[in-house]
């Protein structure tokens, strides 16, 4: 190991070890971490081995290092801070070369948690689909490219991506890792009910074209060495090697850029200052006065907010995820629909907890019940011209993958009617129950205010599903009688009026309990 390999190896280690100095929680979540890794290791290390000798194991093995590799691909995009030595801009400022540079960071990368449980991965991916000599021979190779590209890819990644994971869009990306999470954790829980249902025999085909992918294909070389074949193998193995190669290329040439070319944030800094706006695109469409103003500055914080954004954004794919993946299970139902308009309603909530304690701002111009409704309706406008076109959308979507195209009249008029029960009960809440949300960090309610929280979003779905039962008796009513089917289209503008109805009187009754308690939402909200 050449002095700056061991050098960069030895910084890598003590960022780590300072690192669970800081703090007894971050070592407790470290072991933890590092505990429930080894487990699941072993668990698909065990796996792999089992399969050994299955018909379908080359496709299971090579499917799930293509896996494991994607995860490499991505998780510096949503976790940049979670390796400290992946900024190579750290080391701008010392004399170093990118050649040595490179082999000294590709070395460090294979220090850590993720390294060891793609080893484990690719170990059980080879001896689940090695036999006999030739292919243990390509295994020990298999392994080594397979861990190399993995951990190339992601420093490859994260060195061409480096300026935007260090600026507001970086952040935003990291802010929706969780939505990742919970998009994945979905199309997992959807794959492995197919495969339940059809059997392993379903990966073959789609096995038979990520062999020949790299990483995957140091596995698909095993396989075909042990089948003899051992043309095929030596491409295969080539194919690694190749992008292994390629990888190195691209990483060093992003790492020279960076350590030689200047920061272009810093140009744009000196150039001359921004031209005055002025309304365009859909702010033109919005009212005039406050209610379109308030509405533009909403959707404002919508866009550039990093915490507000991620809230949208983990809104708009529950929200669709729910009732279109259950559809596509067969174990869905179209009322599974409503589920959308209850997830973006949510957003009402708190309103005035998103401004913090910029609140002060707002409050200085609310003088009158009139200001103040105003006010909510403008916040409610900009939430409904997100939410009824989505709403609209996604009981289309669960209505057609189910074929129950007769319900949809219904269904919507249900959610346009729950809809406005939650934006009313949203805005009184809002007045009522304000907390603050934290701008650092993941936590969305700051700590001794959970409780209010609580209050805010359950309280407020509850008032909501009572203020919806009308229309919910109704769908009732006509679906158990006599020829109420075909009355149930009634359902789609009586819905609407009523939601529209509901909405403007939660609003009328939210306007002068907001005028009232300025000063107590203001220090309710200014606590993050």
């Amino acid at each position: 190991m050449t002095g700056l390999t061991a050098v960069v190896v030895r910084l890598k280690l003590s960022l780590l070890r300072n690192g669970l100095r800081r703090s007894a929680g971050r070592r407790a979540a470290y072991v933890t971490s590092l505990v429930m890794v080894l487990l699941f290791a072993a668990t698909q290390l065990l796996g792999l081995i089992l399969l050994r000798g299955n018909a379908h194991a080359a496709s299971v093995a090579v499917l799930g290092i293509e896996v494991v590799a994607l995860g490499w691909a991505v998780m510096p995009l949503f976790f940049p801070s979670g390796d400290e030595t992946l900024d190579p801009t750290r080391l701008a400022m010392l004399p170093l070369r990118p050649g040595p540079l490179v082999r000294a960071l590709l070395v460090a990368s294979l220090v850590g948690i993720g390294p060891l449980f793609t080893l484990c991965m690719a170990v059980g991916s080879v001896i689940s689909v090695a036999h006999g000599a030739a292919a243990y021979g390509t295994a020990v190779v298999a392994v080594v490219l397979t861990l190399l590209v993995c951990v190339t890819l992601a420093r490859a990644v994260a060195a061409a991506n480096i300026r935007l994971l260090t600026s507001r869009k970086g952040r935003d990306l990291a802010v929706l890792s969780g939505l990742v999470v919970a998009v994945g954790a979905q199309l997992v829980n959807f794959g492995a009910r197919e495969l339940g249902m059809a059997g392993l025999s379903r990966l073959g085909p789609v096995g038979d074209v990520v062999r020949w992918v790299p990483p995957a294909s140091a596995i698909g070389a095993v396989d075909s060495a042990s089948k003899g074949s051992y043309g095929v193998a030596a491409a295969q193995l080539a194919l690694s090697a190749v992008a292994l190669a390629g990888l190195l290329a691209v990483w060093s040439r992003n790492l020279t850029k960076l350590m030689t070319a200047p920061d272009s944030s810093t140009l744009q800094a000196a150039e001359p200052g921004p031209r005055e706006r002025a309304s365009r695109g859909l702010s033109r469409l919005l009212p005039a006065g406050r209610t379109g103003t308030v509405a533009e500055r909403s959707l404002r914080y919508v866009w550039r907010d990093p915490k507000t954004k991620a809230a949208w954004v983990t809104s708009l794919a529950i929200g669709l995820i729910v009732p279109v993946f259950n559809a596509l299970q067969g174990t869905g139902s179209v009322y599974f629909a409503c589920f959308a308009a209850g997830m973006l309603g949510i957003q009402m909530y708190n309103q005035f907890g998103q401004d913090t304690s910029a609140f002060w701002m707002v409050a200085m111009t609310i003088s009158s019940n009139r200001d103040a409704h105003a006010e909510l309706r403008g916040r409610a406008l900009a939430l409904l011209l997100i939410t009824l076109p989505y709403a609209a959308l996604v009981t289309v979507a669960t209505t057609a993958l189910l074929g129950t195209w007769d319900r949809l009249p219904e269904v919507l008029g249900l959610s346009l009617a729950l809809l406005g029960a939650m934006l009313a009960t949203g805005a009184w809440s809002s007045a009522r129950f304000p907390y603050s949300i934290p701008q650092e960090g993941y936590k969305n309610v700051v700590p001794g205010q959970a409780g209010l929280a609580w209050i805010s979003i359950l309280g407020g779905m509850v008032s909501a599903a009572l203020l919806s039962a009308p229309v919910i008796a109704a769908t009732i009513w006509l679906n158990v009688t006599a020829n109420g089917d075909d009355w149930t289209w009634l359902l789609l503008p009586a819905g609407a009026a009523y939601g529209a109805l509901i909405t403007l009187l939660g609003l009328r009754l939210a306007a002068p309990r907001t005028a009232r308690r300025l000063p107590e939402i203001l220090a309710a909200v200014s606590k993050g």
